[in-house]
């Protein structure tokens, strides 16, 4: 099937913008991207006309978990059916709100990925990374818990893992699942409740052999941190993401940005808990405050360094997913080109999976056939990021969602 749309303004993702353009899909794959005038002719097809077409979204990190609540531990008394159902929901609005594709560190994505792929239920592409990686203590740890039943429950999103064998053995696991990417905790979180957010957890021989035995299956490694020896720890072990990094420093920021390694800030989900005193648990909104003028800062020297940067939300709570834009507004607070956080938010985000990554995120002959249109100028006002409703049409693998 054959697909014309003609734009006023055409973003490729990386690039210039070329007014006047043409996008023409034939069947899964982009076949012409460029200005309207270069367009081979197709006079079957009825072209849709828009203000503005780019290549659909990448998040880098979002969960697809199901939760009513922002507590973690909900899932223990929730049935894996219902958050399912649930999250299968959320990752449809996900795509209404012009992600068409997902980077899932940490959820029911790869469940229900293939539901997805087959048409069952509306969501966008999904490269998942199964269960998140901790160690005992560490953020993917279930404090108030018994630990016997948080290793052995199908509900809780963590993988526990100690010493290298277990290591070992917990990224196989998740390679089994058929998982794209590799998620650990290398420092303390803010949604767990013991552990501080600036302390490393994984020892720095279990971060290499994490990452050495994901690297013979191809696949990199996604490290949650927001503390400066975790980011530290991970970069030298050879982790291809840093997540949040809220204590990142100029020192660090150069050594990232003269290894290639790529930062996911994620300062869509910091705002939010800023936001939400009332309905987090305290020790989780008061490790949100703290860190949050430090993520700040660390945002705005990971752009002064030039560190590769790609969007990523980390949205887990309900009623956000669709929202994902904002974090492009987010990335320009920081001190992004409008340009620039585009590319962070389309072409960056294959990046983020190195040999698993697809052709996508850009508006190129050979590219998958991800374009979302908008009735704003991104270029010019950066204020209707996040609202879905400013996400006129989705295209996802060539075929019409929205």
């Amino acid at each position: 099937m054959t697909v014309r749309i003609n734009a006023d303004l055409l973003i490729p993702g990386r690039g210039q913008p070329v007014e006047n353009g043409t996008v023409i899909m034939e069947g899964r794959m982009i076949a012409f991207s460029g200005p309207s005038s270069d367009a081979p002719p197709t006079p079957d097809v009825m072209a849709t006309e828009v203000p503005v077409a780019m290549p659909g979204l990448w998040d880098s990190h979002i969960h697809f978990i199901g939760l009513t609540t922002t507590d973690m531990h909900d899932t223990l008394h929730t049935t894996i059916a219902e958050m399912a159902v649930r999250a299968a929901a959320d990752a449809a609005d996900t795509l209404d709100g012009g992600v068409t594709s997902a980077r899932e560190v940490g959820g029911f994505g790869l469940d229900f990925a293939s539901a997805i792929n087959d048409g069952s239920v509306r969501g966008p592409n999904i490269y998942g990374a199964g269960r998140i990686l901790s160690t005992t203590a560490g953020h993917a740890d279930g404090h108030s818990f018994d630990l016997d039943f948080i290793e052995s429950s199908e509900r809780w999103l963590g993988e526990i893992c100690d010493g290298v064998p277990s290591c070992l053995k917990a990224v196989r696991k998740q390679l089994r699942k058929n998982a794209k990417v590799i998620k650990i905790c290398a420092s303390g979180g803010v949604m767990s409740e013991i552990d501080h957010p600036i302390h490393q957890q994984f020892s720095n021989e279990e971060l290499r052999a994490i990452v050495e035995e994901a690297g013979r299956a191809e696949r990199y490694v996604a490290a949650h941190t927001h503390g400066l020896p975790g980011i530290k720890a991970a970069i030298e072990a050879g982790c291809q993401t840093i997540e949040h990094g809220s204590y990142l420093d100029e020192e660090t920021a150069a050594l990232m940005a003269e290894r290639g390694t790529i930062y996911v800030p994620t300062r869509f989900i910091v705002d939010q808990l800023l936001q939400m005193e009332a309905s987090l648990p305290r020790y989780a909104y008061e490790k949100g405050v703290m860190v949050a003028d430090h993520h700040s800062q660390a945002m705005k020297i990971a752009i002064a360094n030039g560190v590769t940067i790609a969007m990523g939300t980390d949205i887990f709570t309900p009623g956000s997913y669709g929202q994902n834009g904002a974090e492009v507004r987010f990335l320009q607070n920081a001190g992004m080109t409008a340009l620039e956080a585009i590319e962070a938010s389309t072409a960056n985000g294959p990046l983020t999976l190195g040999p698993q990554a697809p052709r996508s995120g850009q508006l190129r002959e050979g590219y998958d056939a991800d374009v979302i249109a908008l009735d704003f100028n991104p270029l010019e006002d950066n204020g209707p990021w996040g609202d879905p409703d400013r996400v006129t049409h989705v295209w996802k693998s060539g075929r019409r969602e929205k």
